[in-house]
């Protein structure tokens, strides 16, 4: 049995309540009467960006949004000065700041101690961006459960009277002699074309469809794209590159939905170069991930335009549906773990990138 005299006993409670501190996942911050950070744990320099000594002693509004900071330090002083307070011994959700200019929902959990006449606030933080992101997927995949139920049901009222239109269209164009009427109905069947591709292209972003997941490697993919895309680029002059990683890239996915992706995102960089130009293929692995760039020279797209890229019915295309980018990402984000975005930096051209988890059991990649 191990004994302790009152000083050791006092200096032995020290050592593990700081041990404590430095090791629970919430941040701990103190400040007192004058708002200013008299304690900070690691879990807040994890949290807000801040080291010990970037905000030990200064005030505790560095690390909140100026609203919230002018809310909190009133009702410090509210508290003082009438030891009422609304907040203390309750959760309140606020909106706080790391040190990279980031703002994120956090939740504050507030108490107050008095010690040699002195008051000391005390608070719990919790991040919540986490909680936060995963409600708002949430509701975007409530939302898009609605929206899909409601564009099944409109493509199934259009698809049959628009298949009797362009199958008509058809018939007439085959007997008609007159040059006008046939124009005319030349203009429909091609209309009733694009149509029935807009339709599709809309069942393809909104309506629910299984992935099917298993183990490949990309870099075969990437190389059958490009064997695929090989007679387009000769025509128009463009000399393509791959570059790929020399070990093994297993990713988890739906092979055939990815090869979609990829034959689109290759066929935008192809129409975006009128005549001559390069095409770059690339794949990486970095930190357990699969980079997978691909970018041309082309004209580039504005920066007006970035923004919206991805957003269904936006096109510059004069014959395009604007659908093929906003289902791309889709399938892209469908995957866990994974992403599709464009490099906006990029002076000259365009580049799509495309980041996945590796998968670390790369021998299923064979079966």
């Amino acid at each position: 049995m191990i004994m302790f005299d009152s000083n050791d006993k006092k200096i032995n409670e020290l050592t593990i309540l700081k041990g404590i501190l430095e090791n629970i996942n919430e941040a701990i911050i103190t400040i007192d009467s004058n708002h200013t950070v008299l304690l900070y744990n690691s879990a807040a320099e994890h949290i807000f960006g801040y080291k010990r000594e970037d905000i030990l002693g200064r005030d505790f509004n560095t690390i909140l949004t100026k609203k919230c900071s002018r809310n909190h330090k009133r009702a410090v002083e509210n508290y003082i000065n009438t030891g009422i307070s609304k907040i203390l011994g309750h959760e309140t959700e606020l909106i706080a700041t790391r040190k990279n200019g980031e703002t994120f929902n956090a939740s504050f959990s507030f108490s107050v101690s008095r010690i040699n006449n002195k008051v000391f606030f005390r608070g719990i933080v919790r991040d919540l961006s986490d909680i936060t992101a995963l409600k708002e997927q949430v509701l975007k995949s409530e939302r898009l459960a609605t929206l899909g139920q409601v564009v099944a049901e409109i493509i199934h009222e259009i698809k049959n009277p628009l298949m009797m239109i362009g199958g008509f269209a058809t018939q007439l164009i085959r007997t008609c002699t007159n040059d006008k009427g046939l124009r005319k109905l030349n203009i429909i069947a091609q209309e009733v074309n694009r149509l029935e591709k807009l339709l599709l292209g809309m069942r393809e972003l909104y309506t629910h469809k299984n992935i099917d997941y298993y183990p490949f490697d990309m870099n075969e993919l990437l190389q059958e794209v490009a064997y695929i895309i090989k007679d387009d680029c000769k025509k128009k002059n463009i000399i393509l590159e791959i570059d790929l990683s020399n070990e093994m890239a297993i990713v988890l996915g739906d092979r055939d939905k990815l090869k979609q992706v990829l034959i689109n995102l290759v066929k935008n960089s192809i129409d975006a170069m009128e005549h001559d130009g390069n095409l770059s293929i690339q794949s990486n692995i970095l930190d357990d991930k699969i980079n997978i760039n691909i970018s041309d020279d082309g004209c580039g797209i504005p920066e007006e335009n970035r923004k919206k890229i991805f957003s269904p019915f936006f096109t510059t295309k004069k014959t395009g549906t604007g659908l093929g980018l906003s289902i791309s990402k889709k399938i892209i984000e469908d995957h866990p773990g994974c992403s599709l975005s464009i490099n906006e930096n990029k002076e000259k051209g365009t580049l799509f990138k495309i980041i996945m988890p590796f998968y670390s059991n790369g021998d299923e990649g064979d079966k």
